[in-house]
């Protein structure tokens, strides 16, 4: 396993975390204590959870491993608030009222006195962001967190957030938790520029691209049994339906398979490879339903791609751009231009 720095941020993280989503619900307790210690064995140490991942009973599991684990001192904590966690008006959201409750909630569930990382989950269009993020900060201060995060946000969010906590003199933020894969390249165009321009680091979720990047979906059969597809064929932005006639993904596909027979190893395992070494990323997030999944993504911990094997997936996965504001003629060979003429 190798490890990175928190984004900006002086911690360091394995650059694989384990993500706990299917804790509680795809996976049970015994289950999920078997993963957090084979993930420990391979040298992991950055569990990321969330309130609201099974109604927060992965919360509960990992602080029940924590609990009776050696591990835990050296255990990276990340979760998040946001989504709503009961049925009153004030019980979602990031204002200070939701998140104070939410951290506590959290903090009970797990077991601990101190998160290292807090992230917010989504952004919310109701709350004045300065008070999410003086909210970030006083925990910070009072030591319930070492660090704040953001997860989901867009690129312009990113940057309102990061002059916010800049102009205010607070604490900086570390880290963006956003979907990227070779299926969605997407967030280069604006989101991992500003992730890079402020320090923050990224902590990809959604690797596998819901698993089609591990080359268990047929193109021609919708799927079933158990898997995601299988129980759920319209699962979000993975749904069969809305894939398996999209010629971009099925070139994505076939070149990662191509790359993996050519390397005798699993297509999973190529997939992570790609995205562990694209810019800005600190850690890329594992999310298995089986310790047998997870044994196989962990085995991706100290694989790097090929100059070559890298240029064949970039270009199978290039997802264009807009021309405009992306390719306006002119605009690209110009800034070519000045960079070059500055040496």
């Amino acid at each position: 396993m190798e490890y990175r720095t928190l984004g900006a941020g002086g911690a360091v993280v394995s650059t694989y975390a384990l993500g706990t989503m299917t804790f509680g619900h795809e996976t049970d307790e015994t289950g999920a204590h078997r993963q957090l210690d084979r993930y420990v064995e391979a040298g992991g140490t950055f569990v990321d959870t969330a309130d609201v991942y099974s109604a927060g009973a992965s919360e509960q599991i990992v602080g029940s491993w924590l609990a009776r684990s050696s591990a835990h001192d050296d255990i990276v904590l990340a979760t998040k608030g946001r989504f709503p966690t009961g049925d009153g008006p004030n019980d979602v959201g990031t204002s200070r009222r939701h998140l104070r409750r939410a951290l506590d909630a959290s903090l009970r569930r797990l077991g601990v006195d101190h998160i290292d990382l807090y992230q917010l989950h989504s952004w919310d269009p109701i709350t004045p962001l300065q008070e999410s993020l003086s909210f970030l900060e006083d925990a910070i201060r009072a030591g319930k967190i070492s660090y704040g995060g953001l997860s989901n946000f867009t690129g312009w969010q990113l940057q309102k957030a990061c002059d916010l906590v800049d102009r205010r003199g607070w604490s900086p933020l570390v880290t963006l938790q956003p979907q990227y894969n070779l299926l969605v390249r997407e967030i280069e165009w604006e989101i991992v520029p500003a992730a890079q321009d402020n320090g923050l680091g990224l902590l990809p979720w959604s690797p596998l691209g819901g698993g089609w990047l591990t080359g268990k979906y047929s193109f021609d059969e919708a799927p079933t049994g158990s898997t995601r597809l299988g129980e759920n064929p319209d699962r979000g932005v993975e749904a069969w339906a809305r894939r398996n006639k999209n010629e971009r993904v099925r070139a994505v596909v076939e070149a990662v398979r191509e790359v993996a027979e050519a390397r005798g190893i699993s297509m999973a395992q190529v997939a992570l490879a790609w995205l562990v070494d694209r810019p800005a990323v600190t850690s890329v997030i594992l999310g298995a339903r089986t310790l047998e999944q997870l044994d196989d993504n962990l085995a991706a911990a100290d694989l790097h791609l090929t100059d070559e094997e890298r240029a064949r997936l970039d270009e199978a996965s290039d997802p264009g751009a807009a021309d405009y504001p992306y390719g306006v003629p002119g605009v690209e060979q110009r800034g070519r231009s000045i960079t070059g003429g500055r040496g």
